[in-house]
């Protein structure tokens, strides 16, 4: 059944797992199972950050089934205990984000978001943390510091309590973040040799928000892609693209190293791309206006 472009929400589960590809699409299809939820674009999968990424699009009212749905098939097929990647997590399904693509949409998608989290909590008994403005700015950073280990020994210790669920942490699960927020744009910068690792993270460090030169909601990290052999990558999320163009975080990098190649992580709104330099290659480019038809 055709979507209604003009009320409907879309959804960003990332799971902690980014090589075993037939489990993963045996996840993204139960995600859909239902017919009242469709993904959007090819999920992202990268090994190096041991994550998938799915771009989920629904009504009100039908997202939180969907994403149960899709949730449960990953808690039966990976253990966070296995995990293999770079990216932090503190949970098989690590974040569940509901996106709201107009301030009109706002209310739904938080309604949306605190129906997922119940959800997730009393049918797949995962402790739930809600994050950002459902949390009073809460960030999933800090509630990722240190990984599941240290987040279940706050738990232990009576510093965190979950919003949801119980309180007792499965390592096999870990935990779920969840949250409703506008559009947010996931993005990687590949370094040209001779950057290393350490450059990345330095450069990382530095134009983040709260760096020496930080950007205006720009969250970054450095890592190193192994399957890529050995590149240097800064990852980063950029919170509100229209305070901050992608043309601008890719200048800001490459005022400190040669950027070899972009990559986009899922899919962001059109405006993202404003003056964007068309001599660097971005993999992945799509837009959520393309993907809905806009």
């Amino acid at each position: 059944m055709p979507l209604d472009r003009t009320t409907l929400l879309t959804a960003v589960p990332n799971v902690s797992n980014g090589r075993e590809r037939v489990a993963l699409a045996a996840v993204g299809a139960a995600f859909e199972r239902s017919g009242a939820a469709q993904l959007l674009a090819e999920p992202h999968s990268d090994p190096d950050h041991g994550r998938t990424v799915f771009t989920l699009a629904a009504e009100p009212g039908q997202m939180a089934a969907a994403l149960v749905a899709g949730a449960r098939e990953a808690l039966e097929r990976f253990d966070l205990g296995n995990h293999g990647g770079s990216h932090p997590n503190v949970g098989v399904v690590d974040v569940v984000p509901l996106v709201y693509l107009d301030p009109e949409r706002r209310a739904a998608a938080i309604a949306e978001a605190l129906a997922t989290a119940r959800l997730l909590a009393t049918e797949l008994e995962l402790p739930i943390f809600l994050y950002g403005e459902l949390a009073a700015g809460r960030t999933r950073a800090e509630l990722r510091r240190g990984g599941i280990a240290e987040l279940t020994a706050r738990i232990q210790d009576g510093e965190l309590d979950p919003d949801f669920g119980p309180s007792e942490v499965d390592p096999t699960k870990g935990v779920t973040l969840v949250a409703a927020r506008p559009p947010l744009v996931a993005f990687n910068l590949e370094l040209a040799p001779p950057a290393t690792l350490a450059d990345a993270k330095a450069i990382a460090t530095e134009i983040r928000e709260g760096g020496e030169a930080g950007l205006p909601g720009l969250r970054a990290i450095g890592l190193e892609l192994s399957a890529h052999g050995a590149v240097a990558q800064v990852s980063m999320n950029i919170e509100d693209h229209t305070a901050l163009r992608l043309a601008e975080v890719v200048a800001a990098v490459s005022a400190r190293a040669e950027v070899s190649e972009a990559e986009l992580v899922g899919l962001a709104p059109r405006a993202a791309f404003d003056g964007w330099p068309e001599q660097l290659r971005c993999r992945n480019r799509a837009t959520l206006e393309d993907a809905l038809g806009f």
